[in-house]
């Protein structure tokens, strides 16, 4: 039987960057997933959670040989122990993107066999201050905060670097009732919007307390949606990935295009405007809601028809034969029946956007059953200071 070693204090060199916003060290034979540290330093970290078997994972609470890439991080509450919102404040900019780029090219080629060179792109706006949507608790003392990595404990705010600027001060100024949470988003026009959510045996409701209609800009549109619906957390990634999702899924005019796990059809929009009055856009999300907003957003595009429902579900009534297919699954991927449905459709070119390398990795995998081949990818930095990654991938 393996002993237990939670809060045990071990001296280890670190190695190589895992996915997860975590780094990989070995010591007596078990395996330790380390915070806070970076690959080639050597620290003291303790022990936070050990079940057992040949892993578990700790927080390096003293560095006693410093990365050349270590920073100090700008929110003081971004240490062991403290919010556990990111991940990487401790790394310069340029090395978290190295290290995401590792994370990315390791697990294509773990898990799909793709040996590729991956290089993070930036983003416009910095690391800071970019954060458009933030989801809070209330601790036991009213205050709202985030939770501390791998734990229910709240940990209070005063501030997020990481946020738009100024769009927490209302819902951090108030106390609330304990475990009430809280959904913030700041829209493109600059506006905060406030929901409440309270669950009462079991049942969740949601009380808007300010706001509730965003208004968001990107591929030449201006955009009406439930503010607390699916839009890219990032000001600068909604036009940047439709831009490259319409320049690599270039949609025959009078086609046919699949808009996958649609939200309120950004990517429906670009794929209409090639296909154009005489093609077809058969747009698929499972939110009710966002099909409304999309419906009501893309009337003036009578080509692109909406189906409200599970991707792997509705399939079956698609237009065929489709020329191509775009998809933006949630973090667990699309899944071995969409892959299966959408490779049955024979498109010439797949556009897929990933929020999880994992995931991206594990479909590609089962795509190349099908015969398709992962011809480009590109790597985002979406999520600064955190260890999430947004890729988008062609295949055909």
């Amino acid at each position: 039987m393996t002993e237990n070693w939670l809060g045990r204090t071990l001296e280890l060199e670190i190695g190589p960057v895992a996915h997860g916003g975590h780094c990989v060290s070995r010591v007596d034979g078990r395996v330790v997933f380390v915070r806070h540290g970076l690959p080639g330093e050597r620290v003291r970290a303790e022990v936070t959670e050990d079940k057992g078997g040949s892993f578990c994972r700790a927080d390096a609470v003293e560095v006693l040989s410093a990365s050349e890439h270590r920073v100090a991080p700008p929110c003081p509450l971004a240490t062991p122990g403290g919010c556990g919102g990111c991940d990487w404040q401790h790394a310069d900019p340029g090395y978290q993107r190295s290290l995401k780029a590792s994370v990315v090219a390791e697990q294509l080629r773990r898990l799909a066999g793709i040996e590729r060179d991956v290089v993070v792109e930036l983003l416009d706006g910095g690391p800071l201050g970019w954060r458009s949507r933030v989801r809070l608790i209330a601790g036991r003392d009213g205050r709202a905060g985030l939770r501390e990595h791998h734990s229910h404990r709240v940990v209070p705010l005063d501030d997020c670097a990481i946020a738009v600027p100024g769009m927490l001060d209302v819902a951090l100024a108030k106390r609330w009732r304990p475990g009430a949470e809280l959904e913030v988003t700041s829209d493109g026009d600059g506006h905060t919007h406030l929901r409440e959510l309270t669950t009462v045996h079991g049942r969740t409701r949601s009380r808007d307390l300010s706001g509730g209609v965003a208004v968001q800009h990107a591929a030449g549109r201006d955009w009406h949606l439930d503010a607390h619906g699916f839009w890219q957390v990032h000001p600068f990634a909604a036009e940047t990935f439709a831009q490259l999702v319409g320049e690599w899924a270039e949609a025959p005019r009078g086609g046919v295009a699949w808009d996958l796990y649609a939200g309120v059809g950004l990517f429906a929009s670009v794929l209409a405007g090639q296909v154009g009055p005489d093609g077809r856009v058969f747009a698929v999300e499972s939110g009710r809601r966002a099909v409304s907003d999309g419906q009501r957003n893309l009337a003036d595009l009578p080509q692109v028809s909406w189906r409200a429902g599970r991707v792997e579900h509705v399939l079956e009534g698609a237009p065929k034969p489709v020329d191509v297919v775009v998809l933006d699954p949630p973090r667990k991927g699309a899944g071995r029946a969409v892959v299966d449905a959408v490779a049955a459709g024979e498109p010439d070119r797949i556009v897929y956007v990933a929020c999880d390398p994992a995931a991206l990795a594990r479909d590609l995998a089962t795509f190349a059953e099908h015969g398709y081949t992962l011809t480009d990818l590109r790597a985002f930095d979406a999520f600064p200071m955190t260890h999430h990654v947004e890729c988008v991938a062609l295949l055909q």
